[in-house]
């Protein structure tokens, strides 16, 4: 039993071995990556996408494991990044104090957030979680004492953060944070799935009435899920901060919580590489299609096309339902039914 618990974990140990690698792969990949694997330019561009995956599967133990549709992830994730900043820049707190503060605040604000908006369920929660979040929204863009930055951001105090952590030269090491950032969502999840409370879960999200007749707290359960959902995507937060050099009022908005279900959904929802594979093809995605848009060789094509590569959404969109049509369970979900297929002929 051991040994195949050790083979079915061999290839995601494969995966993330080969992602460690390459930082040293001088390699070029003309348009899939801006420049070599091990550019500053690519690896900054892996590294959003790996803290993006990592939020994603954060936001996965609400949806994809509790059934928990939430409109208000961002404001976790978001306390965390701007947390992280305002400490190190206004309150002039040493890093590892910074991160502490980021984390417990963003605990704490899980548990009063959830303790609140578990009074009602249904539609009714989303809405709660989606009011929480657009005031957090508000405030961030408000700039109350000039604490937030408004629309500008919040940049990082880069004298507090270790030099590893700074400059174009040190792109590979903001990666393996990106990437140990992934490590311990996976970790995390893993245990949280296998545990008592994981099977609690599942059994809430397929029928919360019958999971509650065989004796679960169901109000404490699912508590538990939004408080370790905002506790990765708090973390998430913190490591967004530090790659990208500052916090973005774009994490704030209900806008990057609906980009999140997606990604979940895309990848397949209740799925650990899925909510993982999801996040990171989205990222890309938007992120090189942006870059596309503008491109030279977009002019030899027909206007149509032209028109539609200036809307990377649009694309985007286009995808989503593609997938959600023809892949009702996700990329994941489709991969294991190709497989199963290969095997049976």
């Amino acid at each position: 039993m051991r040994s195949a618990a050790v083979l079915k974990a061999l290839p995601g140990v494969v995966i993330l071995a080969v992602l460690a690698y390459l930082p040293y792969v001088p390699a070029q990949l003309p348009g899939i990556l801006p420049g070599r694997v091990n550019g500053p330019g690519s690896l900054q561009l892996l590294a959003t996408c790996l803290v993006i995956a990592g939020i994603a599967l954060s936001y996965d133990v609400l949806f994809g494991r509790t059934g928990l549709l939430s409109f208000g992830h961002a404001l976790f994730v978001a306390a965390g990044s701007y947390l992280l900043t305002i400490s190190l820049a206004d309150w002039s707190l040493p890093l590892p104090a910074a991160v502490t503060v980021a984390v417990v605040g963003t605990t704490l604000l899980a548990l009063v957030v959830g303790g609140i908006a578990l009074r009602v369920g249904g539609i009714a929660f989303a809405m709660v979680t989606l009011a929480f979040a657009q005031a957090a929204s508000i405030i961030v863009l408000r700039n109350p004492s000039g604490v937030t930055g408004g629309e500008e951001g919040k940049s990082l105090n880069r004298s507090a953060v270790p030099g590893l952590l700074v400059g174009v030269a040190n792109a590979p090491y903001r990666y393996w944070l990106a990437l140990a950032f992934v490590v311990l969502c996976l970790l995390v999840v893993t245990l949280l799935v296998r545990s008592r409370a994981g099977h609690a879960m599942a059994a809430i999200r397929e029928n919360e009435g019958r999971a509650a007749v065989l004796g679960f707290d169901t109000y404490r359960v699912k508590l538990l899920a939004i408080v370790v959902g905002a506790f990765l995507g708090g973390v998430g937060g913190i490591v967004h901060a530090v790659v990208l050099g500052g916090s973005n009022p774009h994490v704030t908005t209900t806008e990057f919580t609906l980009a999140l279900l997606i990604m979940v959904v895309l990848g397949g929802a209740g799925s650990t590489w899925g909510a993982l594979l999801g996040g990171f093809l989205y990222t890309y995605a938007d992120a090189r299609l942006v870059e596309l848009s503008g491109a030279g060789f977009a002019d030899a094509l027909p206007e149509v096309a032209q028109q539609v590569l200036a809307e990377p959404l649009f694309v985007l969109g286009l995808f989503f339902i593609v997938i959600v049509y023809f892949a009702p369970a996700g990329l994941t979900g489709l991969g294991g039914r190709l497989i199963r297929r290969g095997r049976a002929t």
